[in-house]
């Protein structure tokens, strides 16, 4: 199947939807726990996986998924998260404060590599801002994200206003102090 390209990075790094920094840097040297229902190891070829109501944890990033396998380079340390689900979720806390989302049918996360690569599905999500589309690439060291679709979709843009953003966060929050 041919893919259209959608080459977002000048559009998208000129709006509130990509003003920080990706991931923390405190998150990448925090521990990683990985929780499951069950696991597999296969150990003659580094196969880590977690099967069903898989969470994994690092810092403030959750990845929850349905199987997640964990791959090592042969001859490093160096790791590959791949989670799958309906959808698998990415949520991190921006150094800003900034919650961001990322949704699809797979995640392949790459931190040596500072990659995150959505699949099927995919929807990225950010202050109200979203990117959409069969694809999405995005560096977090370089902050360049592409977004592409199949041959008859489209990926698609909705950015949020901050005026909107900061009128809908305070009504849900007056809405709050009114039902309690």
């Amino acid at each position: 199947m041919k893919l259209l390209k959608n080459s977002l990075l000048c559009l998208l790094l000129s709006t509130p939807l990509f003003s920080s920094a990706f991931a923390e840097k405190f998150d990448i040297k925090q521990k990683i726990e990985i929780n499951a229902s069950r696991q597999a190891v296969d150990l003659k070829n580094k196969i880590f996986s977690y099967i069903d109501n898989v969470v994994i944890t690092q810092g403030s990033l959750v990845i929850r998924a349905d199987l997640v396998q964990v791959l090592t380079q042969s001859g490093s340390e160096e790791k590959t998260y791949i989670a799958k689900g309906k959808p698998a979720t990415f949520k991190q806390t921006l150094a800003d404060g900034t919650p961001l989302s990322l949704q699809a049918d797979e995640i392949r996360y790459e931190p040596a590599n500072n990659l995150v690569i959505i699949s099927g599905n995919a929807l990225l999500q950010q202050e109200g801002s979203e990117v959409s589309g069969s694809r999405i690439t995005y560096n977090i060291a370089t902050q360049y994200v592409n977004a592409e679709s199949k041959s008859n979709e489209r990926t698609k843009t909705i950015f949020q206003p901050k005026e909107k953003i900061k009128a809908t966060t305070t009504d849900a929050k007056t809405q709050e102090k009114i039902n309690l």
